[in-house]
């Protein structure tokens, strides 16, 4: 007897579709940097700046759109984010100052974004799932780099044949190509289907569990927990040593060693293939395996791979070929272990809201990265010591898993939940 396909798996295609727009949506403007220098004269710090309140909006906004999405409907808030991210880089294409720049892609575009953050993977998972919900973060998660693989070398191409404002209107084009999708397919709990969550046992008693806290109570009854804040310090790390430093700049560090933005994008693009392939084997491990061991295996890798980059560019080549294969193997496979840990510290129904606010602090650490990696670049000529830094913050967030998240991670979750 041929067996129906859950619509659980049809709403983590949709899911899939939306964070891999607005992931290529996000990357557009390290692919224009070096063009908007060129064009207006802006300086890396004024686009660096744009970047951060675009880096700094997806974060914060996370705890607050998961209560959004709790109170209004997920299919409808994540309808007028996408009208929203579709209009606003449309306009892009018609600025001339630096204000405009910072509204349109700081602050409207990081709304947008910020509606459809990794809050959005990791509330589709939970609501969606009982069976394969690390396997499913860990493909959500892995989006992000695939929007990174289909529209970076693209927007490179348009941007050197066509200039950038091609390449605005191509990503506002696939926005609204996405709404539509949502618009069709997109449901908000399986429940309106008349389903249970995939995996979820026929007998089982219907889900009776108290509804998610509040933003604010959250973040207030989060921060009384060691947890959090070695789950929020090591994901500051995780932001900055990502989004924030080399999917912001790497393009730029490799213009100034010659290397061309096509070639560059390239590179980025490979870290999206392999991100792929290490983020997804990640929900697989995290299924199956410590998730504290794998975030200390993820952390310093990717710390010692950041040391060694200055060098990797001046050789350029091969070798920075295989920094892109290792560190697009690491580039947000720390992400299903995080929220695996996030659930179990503090109960299923306040993951998304909590991860929300542990999230803000990938992006806030993304955000400073950004404005501070373009600083450094500015007062010294090259990103040697942003590197370097972000380096050694890798290892410590590493260690961090092994000392102090020892006992923290050991306890169990409701006698956490008991003190509250």
């Amino acid at each position: 007897m041929r067996t129906r396909v859950h619509y659980a798996w049809v709403i983590a295609g949709v899911t899939f579709v939306v964070l891999l727009v607005t992931a290529g949506i996000r990357a557009t403007p390290g692919v224009l940097m070096v063009s908007l220098e060129a064009e207006f004269g802006w300086t890396r710090t004024v686009v660096s700046g744009a970047v951060a309140i675009n880096i700094a909006l997806f974060g914060l906004l996370g705890p607050f759109a998961a209560s959004v999405m709790d109170r209004w409907g997920l299919r409808r808030v994540v309808l007028g984010a996408l009208a929203l991210l579709g209009i606003s880089v449309a306009l892009t294409t018609r600025m001339q100052n630096q204000w405009q720049l910072t509204l349109l892609w700081g602050v409207l575009v990081g709304t947008g974004t910020g509606v459809t953050s990794m809050v959005l993977a990791a509330i589709i998972a939970n609501r969606w799932f009982d069976a394969r919900r690390g396997l499913v973060l860990g493909v959500l998660s892995a989006a992000n780099a695939t929007g990174q693989l289909i529209f970076l070398p693209l927007l490179a191409q348009l941007a050197a044949e066509r200039g950038w404002r091609a390449a605005a209107l191509l990503v506002a084009g696939a926005a609204a190509v996405v709404f539509v999708v949502v618009l069709v397919f997109m449901r908000d709990r399986p429940e309106d289907l008349g389903l249970r969550r995939y995996g979820r046992p026929h007998d089982a008693p219907p889900d009776t569990g108290p509804r998610p806290m509040a933003p604010m109570a959250a973040l207030g009854f989060a921060m009384r927990s060691r947890a959090f804040w070695i789950l929020a310090g090591t994901f500051f790390v995780c932001g900055a040593s990502t989004n924030g430093l080399i999917g912001t700049h790497l393009i730029a560090a490799c213009h100034d060693y010659g290397i061309a933005e096509v070639r560059s994008a390239q590179l980025l693009a490979m870290m999206g293939i392999f991100d792929i392939i290490g983020t997804t084997a990640s929900g697989w491990l995290t299924d199956r395996y410590s998730s504290r061991h794998l975030l200390f295996g993820y952390y310093t890798l990717r710390g010692i791979s950041l040391l060694f980059l200055p060098l990797t560019l001046q050789s350029g080549g091969s070798q920075l070929a295989w920094f892109a294969v290792f560190y697009g193997l690491d580039w947000i496979a720390t992400v299903p272990p995080t929220v695996r840990l996030t659930s179990e510290a503090f109960g299923r129904e306040n993951t998304g809201v909590i991860y929300g606010w542990i999230g803000a602090s990938h992006q806030l650490g993304a955000s400073m990265a950004a404005i501070g990696a373009g600083t450094i670049r500015q007062v010294t000529g090259d990103y040697q010591t942003a590197f370097w830094i972000a380096g050694l913050l890798c290892v410590a967030a590493g260690t961090s898993f092994l000392t102090f998240g020892r006992r923290t991670f050991s306890k169990a979750p409701a006698a956490a939940l008991a003190t509250a």
